[in-house]
């Protein structure tokens, strides 16, 4: 049985090792990435001013997330590896709706810092 209070998420390395990590609901991908030493840059500290918090959310839990809002998209645009699932990490926010989701790190990222 979950605890609601604690979300499950597993990060896939671009060489295909899994980083268990749990979270609040509330709290972004990139805070929970931090916290569990996942190798998610994140320059612009999640002001959405960069690319580099990038990541693949994998089948069914892309679904499950809010669409993403435009400027979003625009940062996704600048992303390398991106995808057709692709998210930034600082946009993505814990929910009881995607409690055990999995998300692939893309190979590399661009450091583009906007703004």
């Amino acid at each position: 049985m979950n605890d609601k209070s604690t979300v499950r998420v597993t990060f896939i390395n671009a060489d295909g090792k899994r980083i268990e990590a749990s979270g609040k609901p509330g709290e972004s991908l990139l805070e929970v990435a931090h916290r569990y030493d996942v190798p998610i840059e994140g320059a612009c500290e999640g002001c959405m001013a960069c690319s580099t918090c990038h990541v693949i959310v994998q089948d069914p839990w892309f679904d499950r997330l809010p669409e993403p809002r435009e400027e979003e998209e625009d940062m996704l645009d600048l992303a390398y590896d991106l995808q057709e699932t692709s998210r930034l990490g600082c946009q993505v926010l814990l929910s009881e709706e995607v409690n055990g989701m999995v998300l692939r790190l893309p190979r590399g990222s661009h450091n583009v810092l906007l703004g």
